[in-house]
């Protein structure tokens, strides 16, 4: 057997390769003639649902078609003048052009703990206890490598957000799913869940107000999570970017939840609140270990978030109260209309008490896939097959009401005429 040493430029160390010269020169050889192959971990993966709906929505307006987008929930207002300003304000600051903090801004976050002391009544540390993230779905997708070990099981809500579920598969773990219930209000049957499933669970992620259902949580709901978390030794991650697209009630913190901080990290995003989706910018709240595992992942993949962004960030918060009421006015109203119109048609749809979807029962005889492929191709309205969510939601397609009310209403219009 010979040795062959190999040099880490990055520190200096060397390591070694055992074994025969021939197999690993055989090796090198191989690998320089073999097609690129993915890895497992992405062979595993389905098509990423948005960038697949993308491709066809771009692929019919490419063919001239008049297109009433309502697939990838992306506000169509721009974001608030105040924190347009403050941005232009802070990038002149050539402080900021540096690398930012890991953990932050200290000033947004004391503006975060704030705000969630105003919002919530929550006692939060802005030093161990707050992580601003590069938008929520950034600290989502890096949560379970913090917590979760290979073949320990993610439970998962199914419909869900993609990433809760590609993020414990990279982390490797085992997916189990949890369906939401119609008659739940589109929450898990926590009851449901087998013993022997909650003894290997270490990670629960939830998410309310939900997408794609629209459907909402209250504390004894989160009362009940945080007391299954404390007895089976899990941690949970709820998922809080639609909390402040609420048309009545406001939506509650799970951190609100006496004890809440030992087993839950919560995250939260400016993209929805402040039609801020391309700042890329957000925060995680909860105890300070669970947000410490949280910020090791980060130092050791990102340089923190622009630091300008940070300061506009801070600037949405401060003025939460001035900015978010006509945003939520606005939805209601679509809602309202949009629901509405759908319901002469005869046809069956919740209506949301959060988030500006509208999850709409498919007609008798249809899959989510088959609608939603009639409905861009004879009515030239792009939604998205509840499938890409989770097999249980094969059932249903959701409308993201981030048109105007008038293209909402030519798109139920459209849809009237396919005699579905």
């Amino acid at each position: 057997m010979k040795e062959r040493a190999f040099r880490d430029e990055r520190d200096g160390t060397d390591f070694r390769l055992v074994g025969k010269r021939s197999n690993i020169q055989s090796r090198l050889d191989a690998m320089a003639t073999t097609p690129f192959v993915k890895s497992q971990r992405l062979q595993k993966l389905p098509p990423y649902l948005f960038a697949e709906i993308d491709k066809k929505k771009k692929a019919a307006i490419a063919a001239g078609r008049d297109i009433i987008n309502l697939g990838v929930g992306d506000p169509d207002r721009p974001t608030p003048r105040p924190i347009i300003e403050s941005l232009q304000h802070h990038v002149e600051n050539p402080a900021f052009h540096q690398y930012a903090l890991d953990q932050g801004a200290p000033e947004l976050r004391k503006s975060i703990a704030a705000f969630c002391k105003k919002r919530y009544g929550l006692d939060l540390n802005p030093d161990t206890e707050i992580l601003p993230l590069i938008g929520s779905k950034e600290g989502i997708a890096h949560f379970p490598l913090a917590v979760l070990n290979p073949s320990e099981i993610s439970l998962v809500p199914d419909p869900c957000y993609p990433v809760y579920r590609s993020s414990s598969m990279f982390a490797g773990a085992d997916v189990y799913t949890m369906p939401l219930e119609r008659s739940l209000g589109f929450r898990p049957d926590l009851d449901a869940i087998p013993a022997d499933v909650y003894a290997l669970a270490r990670l629960m992620f939830l998410n309310f107000p939900n997408n794609p259902t629209g459907g909402t949580a209250d504390l004894a709901y989160f009362e009940k999570v945080v007391d299954l978390a404390k007895t089976h030794d899990f941690v949970i991650a709820q998922d809080a970017a639609y909390n402040e697209m609420y048309f009545d009630k406001p939506a509650p913190s799970i951190l609100q939840v006496p004890g809440a901080k030992d087993v839950a990290v919560e995250f939260h995003s400016l993209s929805k609140t402040f039609n801020m989706t391309g700042w890329r910018v957000g925060f995680a709240i909860g105890g300070a270990p669970l947000i410490a595992a949280l910020g090791q992942v980060k130092a050791n993949t990102d340089s923190g978030i622009f630091t300008a962004i940070q300061f506009a960030a801070k600037t949405a918060l401060d003025q939460y109260d001035e900015l978010t009421p006509p945003i939520r006015a606005l939805y209601k109203e679509r809602r309202d209309a949009f629901v509405g119109a759908l319901r002469k048609l005869g046809w069956d749809v919740p209506s949301p008490e959060a988030t500006f979807y509208v999850w709409i029962p498919c007609p008798k005889g249809y899959s989510s896939t088959d609608l939603c492929a009639r409905i861009l191709e004879e009515a030239d309205v792009v939604t998205t097959p509840g499938l890409g969510f989770g097999r249980t939601a094969d059932g249903y397609i959701r409308a993201a009401l981030t048109v105007e009310t008038p293209r909402l209403l030519e798109a139920v219009e459209r849809i009237g005429k396919l005699s579905l």
